[in-house]
């Protein structure tokens, strides 16, 4: 009989403002940002097996589990820490993919926290953090867990504490690509670099949108349509963007007049992620 160990939690992000500062000598692109936690959540269930394969149940329609983030951080878990254990995670998703939420960054996080756990590896939360890094930069965090001043290529993490807003946020349906995204934008003039007291001083803003909007004119009507209800701005590359509101009325409202010309769901950020409280339950 097959024992899961179920409920462990991968949410989903946003950038509240993404600044481009220039492109490095190995062709990524230096970010600043700040990212908050936010629903939908997506759920990972882990069941143990004493053979040492990584299978997946669920997931992403078509997506081949080789090329899936989870599938590949048990693995790198695996080889890292020497485990002869395998895993079978079972994977349902409701984080919408390519939205710029870091849905499948946020599974790997989640699958790194949690067999380090399961696999009783020990790991020190650096171990992993160097792990989810070659995985990818939005990974790592999601396994600190705490909302984060970011930039480098978005790996180096300073927690931080800010507002927690209502959000208003909508999926225009685009999965956007985020290479492509960096690979057209001309930076002939860097975005200028901010601080925290800038950035609480109201200086937001996301140096993507523009090429988005040329490259996804979906994208650029739900920015449109949100942009009605006040300041908008897009998560990541999008293709999701979001409304900020002082209260849920005043989100429920303004998701009432956008009716049903774009998809749209309301949630609150939060600058702790319930992966480091599903962390401090006992597994069951």
């Amino acid at each position: 009989m097959t024992r899961w160990c179920s409920g462990w939690p991968a949410p989903a992000k946003i950038n509240r403002f993404l600044r481009v500062l220039g492109r490095r000598s190995d062709g990524y692109h230096q970010l600043q940002t700040l990212f908050q936690f936010i629903e939908p959540t997506d759920q990972l269930d882990f069941a143990v097996t004493a053979d040492p394969m990584v299978t997946r149940e669920g997931g992403l329609p078509g997506l081949d589990p080789e090329a899936d983030l989870a599938v590949r951080a048990a693995r790198s878990l695996q080889r890292f820490a020497g485990v002869e254990q395998g895993v079978c995670i079972r994977l349902t998703k409701r984080i919408p993919a390519g939205g710029g939420l870091g849905g499948g960054s946020s599974d790997a996080a989640t699958t790194l926290v949690a067999l380090n756990r399961l696999w009783e590896c020990r790991l020190p939360r650096s171990s992993l953090m160097k792990l989810a890094l070659e995985l990818g930069a939005d990974v790592p965090v999601f396994v600190a867990g705490e909302a984060a001043w970011a930039e480098g290529v978005g790996e180096e993490l300073r927690p931080v504490t800010v507002d927690e807003p209502w959000l208003l946020v909508a999926d225009p349906g685009v999965a956007v690509d985020t290479g492509a995204v960096f690979r057209a934008m001309k930076l002939t003039r860097p975005g200028a670099q901010l601080t925290i007291r800038d950035f609480e001083a109201g200086a937001v803003g996301n140096d993507c949108e523009s090429v988005v909007r040329q490259l996804h004119p979906a994208v650029g009507e739900a920015l449109d349509v949100l942009g009605e209800q006040g300041p908008v701005a897009l998560s990541g590359t999008g293709g999701c963007c979001f409304c900020r509101f002082d209260s849920r009325q005043a989100a429920s409202e303004a998701a009432e007049r956008v009716g049903n010309r774009v998809v749209t769901w309301l949630c609150r950020a939060s600058n702790r992620s319930p992966l480091l409280d599903r962390l401090s339950v006992v597994p069951s």
